[in-house]
């Protein structure tokens, strides 16, 4: 209409204001952040305000998982899981039912939008292990084969050990290493430290010419126990069988090194892998009322190792995540944002079905408000962490201050986790539940892994704030301001 018509400076001004203030009301009227991210529409004090008015439906999720007629039910549900099914290996059958219940499950829950998205995921299987110490003396051994190990020859591998603390030794003794079994002896001081000896292991090993690898299980307790976990080989290197052992095998065979005294092993073991299965990452929702379109993740992963149950790791994180969606539906409660559950599959193998999901999905990550994922055991958590803008995390804060009547109210650093790492490093704010870690990596990976490290207790209150978290930053006017 004003084209091909001379303006004047009292119009253009007139067109700048409309503009002007069409562009800064845009964020408000899509549910976008612009605390921080630009001209501010609202003070911290209006979005400090907006958060306090959730205190009553905070009271209310928490009475209801924690006090209620909810309570126990993630526990419940869980252990109807894990005992009808058992442990949840990638590219297993017993992963290939769970995925199936679990579909049924959400549906019958009432969810929307439940859906399987199709992953291809490795299949590896163990087969029969041993290993037996043949001198000085006699012992049979308890091991667990790192997954995608190769296996032994049918006749095993029988040789000297060679026993190092340390990558730092192994370089030093590399000579010593040719044509033996290298036993690695590494102290436990955290997971992320002692974990690279499970990963590089036998890679490390391998350079140096040995035949086979033995590492001490990463744990932080041993009751004579084995712990599993994936290990990478790499290319150019050669392939050797590796397994961990016990805590208490590995010290002891230091013991026996320190003294002078020979030691051989005979390793057998049976692991093979197989072509890459069919698989599904499992998805169900609560549509959002106003910015459905703009999403809050809420996840676990529903594979484990095929020991023990697969109870802590992860299905207690799967089945708060369900449990979170389940109350807020419960109380007739439906926030702006999409509320997402995604429970990944073959997690274990190194974040195979999240990848798949990140790519598949990628496009849409501007409208991620918060990602979250429960990896780290649902006993009776002391906080959140949080990785995300500073602006962002003074938001979370508040959020947390809802929690004041079950006192967990802490915001940490570090909110990263396997499966949502990929949208943290596109900038999306990520949070996961602070938990007990010693008991955690006592039982981690292990026969242990079973119902009965968990209890329903602690599971009403981490589902509690699961629920609480997720759903406040669903239903906020603004997603969480970015970097």
């Amino acid at each position: 209409m004003i084209l091909g018509r001379k303006l004047t400076g009292k119009t253009m001004k007139f067109l700048l204001f409309m503009f002007v203030g069409v562009v800064h009301l845009l964020p408000l009227a899509s549910g976008k952040a612009i605390y921080g991210n630009g001209p501010s529409q609202r003070t911290f004090q209006e979005i400090k305000e907006e958060i306090a008015h959730y205190g009553d439906v905070a009271k209310s999720i928490i009475n209801l998982t924690v006090y209620g007629k909810a309570q126990n039910r993630s526990y419940e549900r869980l252990a109807l899981l894990v005992d009808t099914v058992g442990p949840r290996l990638s590219g297993s059958k017993n992963l290939e039912r769970a995925i199936e219940i679990m579909q049924q499950n959400l549906k019958g829950d009432g969810l929307e939008n439940v859906h399987l998205e199709p992953v291809k995921i490795p299949h590896w299987e163990r087969g029969e292990e041993s290993a037996v110490m043949l001198e000085p003396r006699i012992h049979k051994m308890a091991i667990l084969g790192l997954g995608s190990s190769i296996g032994t020859p049918p006749e095993g591998i029988t040789a000297e050990v060679l026993v190092v603390t340390s990558f730092d030794e192994l370089q030093r003794r590399g000579p010593d290493a040719e044509g033996k079994i290298v036993v690695y002896n590494q102290p436990y001081t955290n997971y992320s430290a002692a974990v690279q000896y499970r990963m590089e292991g036998a890679v490390e090993a391998a350079k140096v010419g040995a035949l086979a690898s033995l590492i001490r299980s990463v744990a932080s307790f041993s009751i004579y126990s084995p712990h599993t976990g994936i290990q990478e080989y790499q290319k150019g290197v050669p392939k050797i069988p590796t397994a961990c052992i016990t805590v208490e095998d590995a010290e002891m065979m230091s013991r026996m090194a320190s003294r002078g005294n020979r030691i051989v092993i005979q390793l057998k073991m049976g692991a093979k892998s197989y072509p890459d299965a069919d698989s599904f990452n499992t998805v169900a929702e609560i549509t959002g009322s106003k910015y459905p379109e703009q999403v809050v993740l809420v996840s676990g992963h529903l594979d484990s190792w095929d020991v023990g149950q697969g109870a802590m790791d992860d299905g207690g994180g799967a089945f708060i995540s369900w449990e979170a969606l389940s109350l807020i539906k419960d109380l007739g409660l439906r926030p702006k944002r999409t509320l997402r559950l995604v429970l990944w599959t073959a997690e274990e193998q190194g974040g195979v079905g999240s990848s798949q999901y990140y790519q598949l999905h990628k496009a849409n990550s501007s409208n991620y408000s918060l990602v979250m994922e429960s990896d780290l055991g649902t006993f009776l958590p002391s906080g959140l962490k949080f990785t995300g803008s500073d602006k962002a995390r003074v938001i979370m804060e508040e959020v947390m201050s809802l929690l004041q009547p079950i006192n967990i109210t802490q915001v940490l650093k570090a909110g990263d986790g396997t499966d949502i790492n990929f949208w943290i490093q596109d900038g999306v704010p990520g949070a996961s539940l602070l938990d007990d870690l010693y008991k955690y990596f006592s039982f981690h990976h292990s026969h242990g892994d079973t119902m009965t490290v968990m209890d329903p207790k602690q599971m009403n209150v981490a589902a509690a704030v699961w629920a609480v978290v997720s759903y406040v930053v669903a239903d906020l006017e603004e997603m969480l301001p970015r970097s």
